[in-house]
């Protein structure tokens, strides 16, 4: 692949917020996993495993676990300023738009493939050690997933999962309680054209030799930019803000 054909797919990429019903072939998400299969890890660990969920009932069975776990992070959401709020926090009776997605993979993790990494990183890799190198791995896997639906002309949504949502879908999926569940990588079809990407310009996020202290930004520029990424979603926002508390 040529440079220029990378880049185009990285940012052409888009997480897709409805999909329509139309169903993924198992030979496609076979592909989707050969390219999480073949994700960076340190040491080699590979701590990643896969749970392809296609059943309908089961998918069911999931949205609504989320909705329940989302009643515990709501109040939590709500000491935000309304204007730094996500859009889903308003609302807790509006389904997750990933419910129509015909496929979830379930990415899960196993830390006992610390093991794999040198002690050292336990000390000396800063905080979180071993830790961090192990969701950072992860990290890498589900980011291959979502490019290489990308690559299919399919869209997906990375999903969250929290720590109580994660035990329940272990209850759901009959996941060993020694694994966590990590993320949950949503594939379908767009139900609609996807919109234009949005990212800060390279100009502003790149150094060269040293820290260009002219392009540090402060407290209040990060919020500035906060409040005006929230702001391109004002459609969301205007759906939401009726039910805010």
């Amino acid at each position: 692949m040529k440079i220029d054909a990378f880049i185009e797919l990285a940012s052409s990429r888009r997480s897709v917020r409805r999909f329509a019903p139309d169903p993924v072939p198992p030979k496609v998400v076979d592909q989707i996993l050969e390219a999480g299969r073949w994700a960076m890890s340190g040491a080699n660990a590979q701590p990643w495993e896969f749970v392809v969920v296609d059943d309908a009932a089961i998918k069911e069975r999931i949205v609504e676990s989320r909705l329940d776990a989302r009643k515990e992070t709501f109040v939590i959401e709500q000491t935000r300023l309304a204007e730094l709020r996500h859009p889903n926090s308003y609302n807790l009776e509006v389904s997750p738009n990933f419910k129509d997605a015909p496929v979830f993979i379930v990415v899960l993790g196993d830390r006992r493939t610390y093991q794999a990494t040198v002690l050292a990183a336990h000390y000396l890799w800063g905080e979180g050690g071993t830790d961090s190198t192990y969701l950072k791995n992860v990290g890498n896997a589900t980011t291959m997933l979502h490019l290489a639906a990308a690559a299919l002309g399919l869209g997906t949504q990375w999903v969250s999962i929290s720590r109580i949502w994660g035990e329940t879908i272990k209850q759901i999926l009959g996941i060993p309680d020694i694994l966590d569940v990590h993320t949950l990588v949503a594939v379908g079809h767009p139900a609609s054209p996807p919109k234009a990407g949005r990212r800060r310009p390279l100009e502003q996020m790149v150094h060269h030799n040293h820290y260009e202290l002219d392009k540090y930004r402060s407290s209040e520029d990060i919020q500035r930019f906060l409040y005006d990424l929230r702001e391109s979603t004002k459609p969301a926002y205007d759906r939401y803000s009726k039910d805010a508390t």
